[in-house]
Order: structure tokens, then sequence, then C-alpha cells
């Protein structure tokens, strides 16, 4: 095991433990040497302020260095920031795509919420057929829409 490998595991112990400004301090260099999962984790403390103080331009920043990298919470992670507004202008189509990213990688909570878009319109026109695909793919039964 490398020292960046170590130094991983204990970032992340340390933002599981919510020790945010220890978690930072190692996650963040890790960040900058291109590890996808350090910069998901501090995209997600610059978002909410957790042993930071709150800085849109860094969350996205990391958030799209990761998913970007093909990490798949982070692209959900990004698809949620287009969809709500949240740190970035708000972008339906945007938010789909980073969505579709991580529906691809078999993530329920992006294929249930891309799902939700489609059906209701929402930031897209409005598609009941990939509703129905992508609620059927997240295990829902889609017999409703």
């Amino acid at each position: 095991m490398s020292d960046d490998d170590l130094d991983l595991a204990s970032g992340i112990m340390a933002f599981e433990a919510k020790h945010f400004s220890r978690a930072l301090q190692i996650l963040s260099q890790l960040a900058e040497k291109g590890e996808a999962d350090a910069q998901y984790r501090c995209a997600i403390m610059y978002q909410n302020g957790l042993g930071a103080v709150v800085n849109p331009e860094a969350a996205v920043r990391w958030m799209k260095t990761a998913a970007e990298q093909g990490h798949g919470l982070a692209q959900h992670g990004l698809g949620f920031m287009y969809m709500e507004g949240d740190c970035i202008e708000q972008d339906g189509e945007k938010a789909v795509k980073w969505f579709t990213k991580a529906a691809e990688q078999g993530l329920q909570g992006a294929q249930t919420t891309l799902a939700l878009m489609y059906e209701e319109g929402r930031g897209i026109k409005q598609d009941l057929e990939k509703a129905r695909q992508w609620y059927g793919k997240a295990g829902f039964s889609a017999d409703e829409i």
C-alpha cells in the first residue's frame, strides 16, 4: 500500500467520523494529485461548509473533476448541482447528462432522479417512455406512469 493509499484511507476515515477539518487537510492534497474519491469528498465539504467555509467555486471544480474521471457519485452530485442550481447555474440538460452517466454505472439514486425528471419534464422535455425505462432499471414498477 502506497503512502497516498494510506492517506486516502485516513482522509476517508476522518470524513466519515465527521472530522471535516482533518479530512479536508488530508484529502485536498490527494485531490490535487488527481484522486477522484478525494476530489468528490472535497467537493462535498466545500459545498456544505464542512471543515471549511462554503466555497461554491471549489465545490463545482472538484465535483466536475471527479465526475469527468468517471466517479459515479460525483457524476450524480454534479447532476444535482445542475438540477437545483446549487453552486452553479441551473441547467436541466447538463443535469440529465451527468445523471445519465451515473445511472449507466448502476447508481439507483441517479436512475430514479432521471426517471422523475423525464416523468415531470423537469428541466427537460417530458418523455414518459424514458421515465418508464429508468424507473425499471432502478427496480421500480413503472406501470402507473
